[in-house]
């Protein structure tokens, strides 16, 4: 088994993931086989892995897809062996090894977490073979201690694989010195000893002005610092894993395009945007609930939903149909990626209650389709060809239904032969399953043109390897990495 650490946070949205990505990032840099593992992982924003062996693929949270890239390594269904994701009046769907395992609301879900611990140690052991190093990230907090007794993403699985613990503290939020002294007090004992030391993240400003911070925190726990680690402005360029990153976002300066994208309550993929929003000309504007649509937005793209119907519901409680008919009126142009393509069409159907007790709803009307939800899951990553532009595409497909209707007969893709999405008579709306359409540079740079922008066209995943090495370099200058790293076992 591969030598481990595990980073775990005094509470959730700490940067735990950008820290284990660069730290996988720091390992690869020094030749090291590394590896990232998170025994459970809740997010709507999911990576498809490749099953061996089987046709298709297997979900992942996109955070260990994105440190499986730090690596250097291929994305594997057993980096996250469990993951959560959040649907409306039906619970949360729970994967396992990839696969959905079935539906459980958050009280049945602690009962079942005992049944999952075996999953979580067989894809640890799958994991570390041939690796020199593994680094785990925690989810949510060990200071969590009325959920200790069935827990599987924390102490319960550092105590039960033997994996020593580096507290990760976030001073931008405040209350860090009492946050990590707290996590030290209320621990159990035989938590506390899996701590090996802490790091304090997010600081903005002179490090010197927080010495005393760690005297006192040395004084309360006793634990090693092993540094403080500066706000990473590189993070920023990096794939979002968290809807909570969406509450921050603001509009900046007015550039060529502005995007507007709803927030959906169940917004799913939403790094979908991320190669738009690193164009220099484009502006990327989250829509919260409550809020209209910016009327100068020149294009609307409505992404994935776990819970289609009931976010194409509160969509219009928001009053978010008639901001997309004005903008429609004005001759804007919409995109729909998965359940975003689902709701533009003229009905959804779900006779099966798979997302929950609302079996039909009209959709938004902008794309002469109709959807039936299904049963079986379409996971898998594709290799694709736009057929407005006939460039090549790469992406991944995780969806439930069909969609069909007379504007599929101009399909948007070509998927291995098979033709996928829709477009409006006009073209100026089109809808298709297919996530990490924005990611192929040469296609968003003509789709951009067509819509005004010139020069566009970035090379998206060199600036996401740049962004990593930028946050290895600062990782390795602010923390004692060798330190870090000849604690694993």
């Amino acid at each position: 088994m591969a030598r481990a650490i595990m980073l775990q946070g005094t509470g959730s949205d700490v940067g735990k993931t950008v820290l284990v990505a660069g730290l996988c990032r720091v390992a690869k840099k020094r030749g090291l086989k590394v590896r990232p593992f998170k025994p459970q992982n809740m997010s709507n924003n999911a990576a498809v892995a490749d099953l061996p062996g089987e046709a298709g693929g297997g979900e992942i949270g996109r955070a260990q897809w994105l440190q499986a890239i730090a690596c250097g390594a291929e994305p594997s269904v057993h980096m996250n062996p469990v993951l959560l994701k959040p649907q409306s009046d039906v619970g949360a769907q729970v994967v396992v090894q990839g696969k959905v395992f079935g539906q459980a609301r958050a009280r049945d879900y602690q009962t079942l977490k005992g049944q999952l611990m075996d999953a979580v140690l067989d894809s640890w052991a799958k994991v570390g073979e041939g690796a020199d190093l593994v680094i785990v990230e925690g989810a949510g907090s060990p200071a969590e201690i009325n959920l200790r007794d069935r827990d599987i993403a924390n102490m319960g699985f550092a105590t039960r694989a033997d994996v020593p613990v580096v507290l990760v503290g976030d001073i931008d939020r405040g209350g860090v010195i009492a946050s990590v002294a707290g996590t030290h007090l209320i621990l159990p004992e035989e938590d506390r000893r899996m701590i090996v030391g802490y790091l304090i993240n997010k600081f903005r400003g002179d490090v010197s002005l927080f010495d005393d911070g760690i005297a006192a925190i040395d004084r309360f726990t006793g634990w090693s610092c092993f540094g403080v680690v500066p706000w990473l402005r590189a993070a920023a360029r990096l794939p979002s894993e968290d809807s909570v990153v969406l509450e921050r976002l603001a509009s900046g300066e007015k550039r060529a395009l502005k995007v507007a994208v709803p927030m959906l309550s169940r917004i799913a993929n939403f790094d979908d945007l991320d190669p738009l929003k690193a164009e220099p000309q484009v502006e990327v504007v989250f829509v919260p609930p409550g809020k209209s649509l910016p009327a100068d937005a020149g294009l609307v793209v409505i992404p994935g939903s776990k819970s289609t119907i009931g976010d194409l519901l509160r969509f219009r409680d928001n009053g978010w149909d008639r901001d997309l008919a004005a903008h429609r009126k004005r001759g804007g142009h919409v995109v729909g990626i998965c359940g975003g393509f689902q709701m533009l069409g003229r009905t959804v159907r779900d006779p099966d209650g798979i997302e929950g007790s609302t079996t039909q709803t009209d959709g938004l009307g902008l794309l002469d389709v109709e959807t039936v939800m299904e049963p079986e899951k379409t996971v898998r990553n594709v290799t694709a060809r736009s057929v407005a532009f006939d460039l090549p595409l790469q992406g991944y497909e995780i969806h439930l239904g069909r969609t069909y209707g007379p504007d599929s007969r101009r399909p948007v893709v070509s998927i291995d032969g098979a033709q996928d999405g829709a477009t409006s008579a006009d073209g100026k709306v089109f809808g298709t399953y297919l996530h990490g359409l924005f990611g192929a540079d040469a296609f968003r740079s003509r789709f951009l043109e067509s819509l005004g922008v010139r020069g566009a066209g970035i090379d998206y995943r060199a600036e996401v390897e740049k962004a990593l090495d930028e946050i290895a370099d600062e990782l390795e200058a602010h923390l004692d990495c060798d330190a870090i790293f000849s604690l694993a076992r």
